[in-house]
């Protein structure tokens, strides 16, 4: 059946168990909380865990896992490590993941094409 598809095609496994693995990883609140931050620059994990409402010592093991899967990068100064997102793909990745939570969340049917316009996180109430 799906064979008669002209364009169908399947990822490689490896590649469907690196995505499911980053997909893990981005699981946890605090870590969506932490890459959304970093993309709007580099910072350092007190910043971050004030940022994300956790603590310096859990920010710190967040970084350290989604650094092993590639999703940031630190960079060392003197006593300090900053981190930054590890590329744009992130934000897209980030992007899409906020903006269907948005739809699902309001009940807003997918753009023509399913395509997603860049996401804005609605704002905290205060």
């Amino acid at each position: 059946m799906h064979s008669s598809l002209p364009d169908f095609d399947m990822p490689a496994d490896e590649q469907v168990h690196l995505a499911a693995e980053s997909f893990r990883l981005l699981s946890d609140p605090t870590r969506i909380k932490v890459l959304w931050a970093l993309l709007q620059g580099e910072s350092s994990v007190a910043c971050l865990a004030e940022l994300a409402g956790a603590a310096p010592t859990a920010v710190s093991q967040h970084l350290a896992k989604l650094r092993l899967a590639g999703l940031v990068k630190g960079r060392r100064e003197g006593t300090f490590v900053y981190y930054s997102a590890a590329d744009e793909h992130v934000r897209g990745l980030l992007a899409q993941a906020l903006h269907h939570a948005d739809h699902v969340d309001r009940d807003i049917p997918s753009e023509p094409g399913g395509h997603a316009q860049p996401h804005r996180p609605r704002m905290r109430d205060a």
